[in-house]
Parts: structure tokens; sequence; C-alpha cells
């Protein structure tokens, strides 16, 4: 049998291929009922031993298209889904470094259980623990009530936020019987998760639950005001019917209306979502680039990039694009860059024979991802080292067409290439493997020492605002000095 022991009971998992995994392993209390946008609290304890072989429901959300792409089956969702999952060599007293890694899914989408995020290799490679968690998503997990329906929901617009902390809490209390380290976490994440990675870093609250982190494909950007999150709830009960104050008619809402209203109210816009999390003054007094700017996680190291072409898989779902020029470009940007013209118009500057949505591709992805992950990065880099990768090699898929896109690097990063559903969108070539290698390694060695460097990858120097060095992970693996520095200077010090 294989045992480990939790704060709350003792977890009976599996062993497979030399690794040992542990599936459903609460870490807070189901969030239902009264606690429904309600901080979590700690799960409760149990007599005997729990299963621990088989996933948990993933997070209460819509049909998620990529799910199946990622190798996915057809998920049971739930508003009780607030366990975490860990891979790890052995349950003994080695104390091996830990890594938490948060989902991806603009805030409204994903869950743990995804195959691309199997931890294993990680283990057998690294010697590393893994631990994948859900959290709340969408309407559970970033709807703002506190100014429609009191101080009991201060706090609400970042319950997801609230539960990332509920799972490095368990991690601190409970990762040593998985043979971990409580104080070697590094928290990493991708897309809304590599933002919410970011967003752990200017949270106060989270001080000292983590000591490194990785963001890939998003920074510290991705927040709300509180006013704008009121208006969004305002939005939300309006469309359901309820009015504000009422909180009996608010927790008798069901999941399949909380569901269902996300698409129905817009802002999946260019770097406009209406679910995020929020600066309430509670959770977030400040914006997160703010607050780490003023050294409130001093001393941890960030390792974060982006991939070249972003927003390639976003454009495949807009028919409009094909259509779009310049001014539309800015228009679509208007809301995230209040100098949106003059950007478009630098980058065309220097792209005068590349069609209107290849300018849009580049413009959008620096303003989504990129520059968010530069502006952390430069608030980071005075309180600690932090290092910038930049990942460009190119899927031969579809003709070619999503080139660096979007979440491409995660098998990577994993060196899980052959993961269910990972050829649809990296194809089989034999050159992916040693991309995997020396980016997997990477990854190894930061969780392990606060590092990026190992042997057989250039010499990677911390990042600076001088010289600005960046890995680029490719075919050809080298360090580039503040690659598209043209395209970063358009944008001067705006941080979003």
């Amino acid at each position: 049998m294989t045992i480990a022991a939790t704060r709350s009971g003792k977890i009976e998992g599996i062993e497979r291929d030399g690794v040992l995994v542990f599936k459903g392993i609460p870490y807070a209390a189901p969030p239902v009922g009264a606690r429904r946008w309600l901080a979590p609290e700690r799960e409760d304890a149990w007599d005997g031993v729990r299963d621990a072989t088989q996933f948990s429901a993933q997070s209460a959300q819509g049909a998620f298209g990529m799910n199946m792409m990622m190798g996915g089956t057809e998920p049971v969702t739930s508003e009780d889904s607030l366990y975490l999952n860990v891979y790890t060599p052995a349950c003994d007293d080695a104390r091996r470094p830990v890594m938490l890694w948060i989902h991806g899914g603009a805030f409204i989408f994903g869950s743990g259980d995804t195959p691309w995020y199997d931890g294993s290799q990680f283990c057998r490679h690294g010697d590393v623990v893994v631990v994948t968690i859900n959290y709340r998503l969408g309407a559970f997990g970033y709807l703002h009530l506190a100014d429609l329906f009191g101080e009991e929901f201060e706090g609400s617009g970042n319950a997801a936020v609230l539960d990332q902390m509920a799972a490095l809490d368990w991690v601190r209390d409970s990762i040593i019987g998985f043979g971990g380290d409580p104080d070697q976490v590094t928290v990493f994440g991708e897309s809304a998760g590599a933002g919410s990675v970011g967003t752990l870093l200017g949270t106060p609250r989270a001080a000292g639950l983590f000591h490194r982190a990785i963001a890939q494909s998003g920074g510290s950007s991705w927040w709300s005001s509180r006013e704008r999150a009121t208006e969004i709830a305002q939005i939300v009960i309006d469309e359901l019917g309820v009015k504000a104050g009422d909180v009996d008619a608010l927790r008798a809402i069901t999941t399949r209306q909380l569901i269902d209203i996300v698409p129905t109210i817009g802002g999946m816009q260019v770097g406009s979502l209406n679910f995020q999390p929020v600066v309430d003054g509670t959770v977030l007094p400040k914006p997160p680039t703010e607050t780490i700017a003023a050294g409130n996680h001093a001393g941890v190291p960030v390792l974060a990039g982006t991939n070249r072409h972003e927003m390639t898989l976003f454009n495949l779902v807009d028919p409009t694009l094909t259509t779009v020029d310049d001014a539309g470009i800015a228009e679509r940007l208007s809301l995230i860059a209040p100098n949106a013209e003059a950007i478009v118009a630098n980058y065309r500057s220097r792209r005068l024979d590349v069609p209107a949505l290849d300018v849009f591709t580049d413009v959008a992805s620096d303003a989504v991802f990129r520059m968010p992950v530069q502006w952390m990065l430069d608030a980071q880099s005075a309180h600690a080292p932090v290092w910038c990768y930049l990942f460009t090699w190119e899927s031969p898929v579809f003709g070619g067409i999503l080139k660096s896109t979007h979440a491409l690097e995660i098998t990577f990063a994993f060196d899980n290439l052959t993961a269910p559903g990972v050829e649809m969108m990296t194809g089989p070539g034999p050159e992916r493997q040693a991309i995997a290698d020396a980016m997997h390694r990477a990854w190894i060695a930061f969780a392990r020492t606060g590092d990026p460097n190992h042997t057989g990858l250039p010499t990677w120097p911390a990042y600076d605002q001088d010289q600005r060095p960046t890995m680029r992970f490719d075919t050809t693996v080298e360090l580039l000095s503040d690659p598209l520095g043209e395209d970063r200077r358009a944008w001067g010090t705006h941080r979003v």
C-alpha cells in the first residue's frame, strides 16, 4: 500500500513507474452553501485511511475546448472542488524541493488534473515533489460582492486567490509527509496560472508561503479595480434577477446559473476579463506590480517569460480579425493602452509590408503577455535575482499558423511530450526533445537552487534593466540581449 499522512488524516495513493501519486486530497472545506464566496476554511479531519487514487471533480465551469486538446476527458465539475494532487519520488524524510502548479484558463476554465500537468517527470529527473491544485473559477472565485451585499462578502472577488494561499498553507503543514520540504516551495503557473503567481507575489498575506516563483505567459497586471468589479457584479445579479442586499436570493442561485452567466456578459476582449483578481483593499490592498516594487516578496527569485506569438491561439476563434486594419487594432487595444494608436503606429513602422493580422498578433501578444511579464520582472529585480526567457519554437501543425503560440511551452517545461493531445499541438518532430530537455532541466535547477543555470545550458545571467538578458528556447538555445527591444520601448514604463 502507498500511505501518506496529511494534517487531517492518512491517505492511500498509487505507485506508477516509480512515482507515487496521490489524487483528490482536500486542502479546504467544500465552499458550498453558506461558505460560497467566503474565504476557504480548513478541511475536516477523517478517521482511517482515505482513498486518494482518483481525481476530484473539476471546479465548476462551462465547457472548455482546450480540455480535450490537452488530453482531458469529459469532466465532472462541482463547487466542491478544493482538492489537490501530489506526485512524489517517495514518502520519506528527504525534504525535497516542492513545486506547486496553478493551472491556466482565463480564470474561468481549467483543472489541475490535465494530463499535460502530470508532475511525474519532475519527480524522476529532478527528485522534486509536485503539487497541482484546483481553485474556484469565474463567478465562484472572482465575483466582488462586498459593495452590494455587505462586509460578510469582503474578499469574495479574490476567493480564488485565497484558495491558492490555502493550498500553500496545506503544503506548509503536510508536504513533509510526502518527502517534501515546506521551506523550499516554488509556485509556478501558466496564463491565468502565471497571473495568479504574479498576484501572489503582490499579495501581502502570501508573504512567506513560497520561496521561488515561475510565471509562464503572465505577470502581475491582470486585475480589476474595486469599482469595475462592483460594476461586473451588478451586471451579474441583474441578469440573474437578484437585488443588491438580498443575501438569501443570492445564495439561492444555482451552480448552473452561475456557470451560464459567464459567456452572457462579454468581457473577453484583449486584456479585459470580467473575472480576475480584484484590488479590493482587503486581500489586494494595491495593484500587485506596485506591491512587488515595494518589496512585498523581497528575496524571492522569479523566473518568467512568454512565447513569441502568444495571440495566434486566440486569433483562431475571432473571425473578425481577418479584416482588421491598423485602426481596428488600436481600437481593440484601447481598453488597456491609452496610447494605443501611437503604439500600433510604432510597431507598424518596423513592419511596413506585414499584414495587419500579424501586426495585431505582435502588439496584442506584447500588450497582454510580454509587457506585463517585463514590468513584473522590473519590479522584483530590485529585491531578488530574476530571470527572463522567450520561447520561440514554432509548431508545424495546421500549416504552421499557430507559430509559437500560447500554452505551447507547457509540455516542454514539464517534459510531457508524450502526453495525450500533445502532438495535436506540436506535431511529432524529433527536434522537440532537446528543447524540452533544456527547459525542463532549467525549471528543475530553479526549483532546487533559485537559479535556472545547469550543465548544457548557455550561461544565463540574472535579468537587469540595462542588458535585459533573455534565454531563448528553440532548436537553438541561446542568450539574447533585450530581444524585441524596440517594441518594448514603445510601451514606456506604462504598467497595466
